[in-house]
């Protein structure tokens, strides 16, 4: 990272923290003291500042009210045994925020301006870095238009944010995941491939539907032939099926996954077989029953890994082996907490120290 560019701020004068529970923090529901900003005006990215975490105020005209015209970002922090604060990725984010602007026609962060902000903001609520085992303090930078115009264009103003706060476990359990095959979660040509708010808010419904029937996600496939198998609920899917590490390539409908990126990274240190590549629904149904699926299991920020121990198609749910049984994803989830809160060697250069 570059060196830290001057940044605005100024500090609460009444904390939450006490407040707070570090201990068992609910996913989602506290925030931290503190929030950064950045506005974009004339071409520039400007007014770099850290103010008491609050609310905001945007006109009812305002773009992004009426187009969705937002992006974001989730990453998490974590606090080592020695005290030390641990962000994992935090470059790959910013790098991302970027290619989800440019197909949202927003003007790019600066790499810069993302490490700086997150940097000094980490540095003023570092208390809020919970040390309980299994909690971590969620990161999230988010970009939305500003301007107070309903007419169908770009922007010519952006407000960029981070804000934080502790959470602990997404998932307390392996999950059950329904096949989506009527609704669709993002088409070639479209979004899909990129954080912004609609893609979420259209998933909502079918999501929904599949929790009222028990199931804690779904399972998403193509848009045009509901044969392949996407994403699962916000995360990459993988299975693994005779010992080889299987996910749909990250593309135009599927979400480049910086936790996919990452255990794909550990399968190949591990001297195991790894394959990108379309996988039919066909093809995960035919392996349940045959026995060749070994594992299945989603990757994200959130829950990290989410192991999936039963998929429901078409009326009939197909059980997986016993969760207690798999090896691989409960290793992945081993590796990646244990590089994350620096108890193992992070031999790729994935953390970065506050």
């Amino acid at each position: 990272m570059t060196e830290t560019i001057d940044i605005n701020i100024t500090k609460t004068k009444h904390s939450k923290i006490h407040e707070a529970d570090l201990e068992k923090p609910q996913f989602g529901s506290v925030y931290s003291d503190h929030m950064f900003l950045a506005d974009y005006s004339n071409g520039q990215w400007q007014d770099l500042r850290i103010v008491p975490y609050g609310n905001l105020s945007i006109s009812p005209a305002n773009t992004t009210l009426h187009y969705a015209s937002t992006i974001f970002e989730g990453l998490k922090a974590n606090r080592s045994a020695d005290g030390e604060i641990l962000v994992f990725r935090p470059d790959a984010n910013a790098r991302r925020l970027q290619v989800s602007a440019e197909r949202m026609c927003m003007p790019p962060v600066p790499e810069e301006l993302f490490m700086s902000g997150l940097t000094e903001l980490l540095k003023l609520d570092s208390s809020w870095v919970p040390s309980a085992p299994g909690t971590s303090l969620y990161i999230r930078p988010l970009q939305l238009a500003m301007d107070p115009y309903i007419g169908i264009r770009p922007s010519n103003s952006y407000q960029f944010l981070i804000i934080t706060g502790p959470v602990g476990a997404y998932y307390a359990e392996p999950v059950k995941v329904k096949i989506e095959t009527k609704y669709t979660r993002a088409a070639q040509g479209g979004t899909g491939f990129a954080k912004t708010g609609g893609n979420y808010a259209a998933a909502l419904k079918p999501a929904v539907d599949a929790q009222k029937e028990g199931f804690n996600q779904l399972i998403w496939t193509d848009a045009k032939t509901h044969e392949f198998v996407e994403e699962s609920g916000t995360m990459n899917l993988m299975f693994v099926i005779n010992d080889t590490l299987v996910t749909a390539p990250a593309g135009d409908t599927i979400l480049n996954g910086i936790t996919r990126d990452s255990i794909i990274q550990l399968a190949k240190d591990k001297g195991m077989k790894v394959e990108e590549r379309p996988v039919r629904v066909s093809e995960v149904i035919d392996s349940i029953k045959n026995g060749s699926m070994q594992e299945a299991f989603g990757a994200g920020t959130a829950a990290t890994v989410a192991q999936i121990k039963l998929i429901h198609h078409e009326g009939v749910d197909y059980h997986l082996p016993p969760v207690e049984d798999w090896k691989y994803s409960a290793d992945f989830l081993d590796t990646l907490t244990k590089i994350k809160t620096g108890e193992i060697p992070d031999p790729h250069n994935w953390i970065y120290k506050i």
